[in-house]
């Protein structure tokens, strides 16, 4: 039996589309290995948002190559796709594979093993109009899937490289989305997360349908009992959208909205598409509708021009807002980007700074959201084990634990809350 492994980087979207390239080999036989094993074929899955990932990448790629001088090396995804000539000078690499046409992977890496040929196939993605279906059927787990339903991103932020590397808006048909999300709750899936590169954009490109749609067709399939948005554009949510979600109960009251500045000034250099003051608005209306809802986001130090005042005005942002949870990300040039030929780089000794300073602020602002629900009960979807625990997830995203007990894995139980654990909650069984 052949043997494959796959090396993932980047977001929950590569990790989707792993999955869905992995299935491809096992029909065609072949045994998935970890990829620290010796293989016939390493896939590399790459990333292109920084130049970490890009360099861990090309790592990998050595590293493969080293365990079986045989073996067949397949890069695919964002790097490749945005610096396929970078990719093809690595003389290790035999099939090149940008974000487009993944669904040939086997038939490439036969065919780079039989006729002894390096292959590059990376077209142009702005020119690409249709989405790629990759589905999975055999998806690992019983109690989160995740479910890409879009492609693409038409936003072209200063910073960002993704319009480039994933090319422009692209949707998945509704009833493809429908016929996968019944698969998976065959399977025993409670919750589905839909993800993608830019799912507040779903529907833009194929006609009189929205994201709104995709939520309540998903919600009428029984069995599914959480439906939890990734990361959404602010601007997608008002107050019409926000009563429309009171009427879809098993949609989570947790959003993920990426802020990145509190500060007006930068959030124009990087091309962001709304104001500080339309951002307080969006918060305060998801709030009046849902009180209790957990509220996360993504915010960058030491972007380019950032002042100490800028700085200034992001934390107390930040601040006031109340967040549940802050990802906190220094500025790294990306070259291809707008933002990478700006002038007034900021300092690295500068970005820790900042970024240390506001990773005490976000972990204080989870500390008094997780204090909120002490003495309360909360419906939790328990996951996994953990030494001497059960976790799962709140409907509104706050990492829960209670005493191992097996038997809850894959349930939605009610848990008393009891204390804090960092940034976890402890509690115990209400009920079962």
């Amino acid at each position: 039996m052949k043997r494959v492994a796959f090396y993932t980087l980047g977001c929950k979207v590569n990790q989707y589309e792993t999955e869905a390239m992995l299935e491809l080999f096992k029909r065609e036989g072949y045994k998935v290995v970890p990829p620290s094993e010796i293989a016939d074929v390493y896939v590399i899955n790459t990333c292109s948002v920084t130049n970490a990932a890009e360099r861990k990448s090309r790592q990998f790629i050595r590293r493969s190559k080293k365990r079986n001088k045989n073996s067949v090396i397949a890069v695919v995804g964002c790097y490749s796709q945005v610096l396929p000539n970078e990719v093809l000078d690595i003389k290790e690499v035999d099939i090149i594979v940008g974000t487009k046409n993944r669904n040939k992977i086997v038939e490439l890496c036969k065919r780079a093993k039989k006729k002894n040929e390096r292959i590059n196939i990376v077209e142009d993605i702005m020119k690409v109009s249709e989405f790629e279906e990759l589905a999975i059927d055999n998806i690992k787990g019983k109690t989160r899937a995740f479910l890409k339903i879009q492609e693409g991103c038409n936003q072209f932020c200063s910073y960002c490289i993704i319009p480039y590397a994933r090319g422009p808006i692209r949707s998945r048909g509704l009833d493809n989305i429908i016929k996968e999300v019944k698969k998976l709750t065959k399977s025993g899936f409670k919750e589905i997360v839909l993800t993608g590169i830019h799912v507040a954009s779903y529907g833009k490109d194929i006609g009189d349908i929205g994201l709104m749609d995709v939520l309540e067709s998903v919600h009428n399939i029984e069995g599914i009992e959480r439906i939890r948005l990734s990361s959404i554009e602010p601007t997608l949510i008002d107050d019409e959208f926000m009563k429309k979600l009171l009427k879809l109960p098993k949609v989570c009251n947790h959003f993920h909205l990426s802020l990145q500045s509190g500060s007006d000034n930068v959030l124009k250099r990087m091309n962001r598409k709304y104001t500080t003051s339309e951002f307080k608005n969006i918060v305060k209306i998801i709030r009046k509708h849902m009180p209790n809802a957990g509220i996360t986001t993504d915010v960058i130090v030491g972007f380019p021009g950032e002042t100490d005042e800028e700085f200034k005005e992001t934390y107390n942002f930040v601040k006031e807002i109340g967040f549940s949870k802050v990802h906190v990300f220094k500025y790294s040039p990306k070259k291809g980007t707008p933002a990478a030929k700006y002038k007034n780089q900021i300092n690295g000794n500068i970005k820790s700074k900042r970024s240390n300073i506001m990773i005490e602020l976000a972990k204080s602002l989870t500390k008094d959201f997780n204090k909120k629900f002490i003495n309360k009960e909360m419906d939790v979807l328990f996951e996994e084990e953990n030494n001497s625990y059960t976790e799962g997830y709140t409907n509104n995203y706050i990492r829960t634990m209670v005493k191992r007990n097996s038997s809850l894995e894959g349930k939605v139980i009610k848990v008393k809350i009891k204390d804090i654990v960092g940034e976890n909650l402890l509690g115990e069984i209400s009920s079962c």
